[in-house]
């Protein structure tokens, strides 16, 4: 049996709490110094502490948690490498992103942003409904799964996207990515869950939003690259598609006077799909359940495939 020595960063076991007691409660040992570790609970991915990271790795190091579900930003630091594990959040925040994701869609259709922002009594402001509703889900990821769990009971019916097109519980059907020309005809509703890669840059461009239907609604909980901000603005000017409901974007942060912000078919959250203080516990129990997965020689929860870039 191996205990991981954990190391909660950046600035020590003090930094969190939680972590620190979902370490010990799972069977792990905390230590003051990242020398005397085997394991980092990495716990700030602000771009300055990206790069500290780089400077405690050493070859004791076997495994690393990251404190977010993407590893773009990760990348663009120079950080990854192949010499040891490296895990994400994906599977702390995944309950958390896709509830947001729901309301955005709920939102979406029952037209809670033009009413929101009315300022006289239109009772021709009707929505729809999700009920019947075929929601095509853009990566199914940890996200993307258990959002497709959530349409069930709400009468919707998902479409998988993914990679390799592989089967997805809960999905009507599964279509690989490189096919996915084929769904935004069909689709009520797209939902985009997938990692901010090469090959999904602008995967929502000019041409995927000529070809959804004008009831379609964009909703994207994923990363802003996903989308051609430009195109996206020129669909919604023109009635294209019947809105964008945003968690993320691209510029992110969005600039003050952006046409999006005032845009009457946009609906913006800013980037809080997964609210600080929920995700914190979250990511500490995760940590604490990868952590008891070392210990019994499972593999832990979130392993970044970097061939893949996710």
């Amino acid at each position: 049996m191996t205990v991981p020595r954990v190391f909660v960063g950046p600035v020590g076991p003090a930094s969190d709490a939680a972590v620190a007691e979902a370490v010990r409660r799972a069977g792990g040992e905390i230590v003051e110094t990242a020398s005397d570790a085997t394991t980092i609970a990495w716990l700030d991915w602000e771009r300055d502490r990206k790069a500290e990271l780089a400077h405690v790795l050493h070859s004791g190091i076997t495994w690393v948690q990251l404190p977010s579900a993407g590893i773009d930003g990760w990348i663009d630091a120079g950080v990854l490498d192949d010499r040891r594990t490296w895990t994400t959040a994906s599977h702390a925040y995944a309950p958390i992103v896709a509830e947001h994701a729901l309301a955005l869609m709920l939102a979406g259709c029952r037209r809670l942003g033009e009413a929101a922002r009315a300022r006289s009594w239109d009772a021709s402001m009707q929505g729809g409904r999700l009920r019947g509703a075929t929601v095509a889900v853009v990566g199914a990821g940890s996200i993307g799964r258990a959002l497709i769990g959530m349409l069930g009971p709400l009468g919707a019916e998902a479409i998988a996207v993914t990679r390799s097109g592989r089967e997805v519980e809960g999905a009507r059907e599964s279509v690989p990515t490189a096919q996915r020309s084929s769904v935004w005809p069909r689709a009520d509703v797209v939902v985009l869950c997938a990692p901010a890669t090469a090959e999904t840059r602008h995967l929502v461009d000019e041409a995927a939003l000529a070809a959804m239907p004008e009831r379609a609604w964009l909703v994207n909980v994923g990363r802003g690259s996903l989308v051609d901000t430009d195109a996206l603005v020129r669909a919604l000017d023109a009635g294209a598609i019947a809105g964008a409901a945003l968690d993320v974007v691209d510029p992110e942060p969005l600039p003050d006077g952006h046409p999006l912000w005032t845009h009457p078919r946009a609906l913006i959250t800013p980037h809080v799909a997964s609210p600080d203080a929920v995700a914190a516990r979250a990511l500490a129990d995760l940590v604490g359940e990868n952590v008891a997965r070392i210990i019994a020689g499972e593999q832990p929860l979130g392993v970044v495939d970097l061939a893949r870039g996710y």
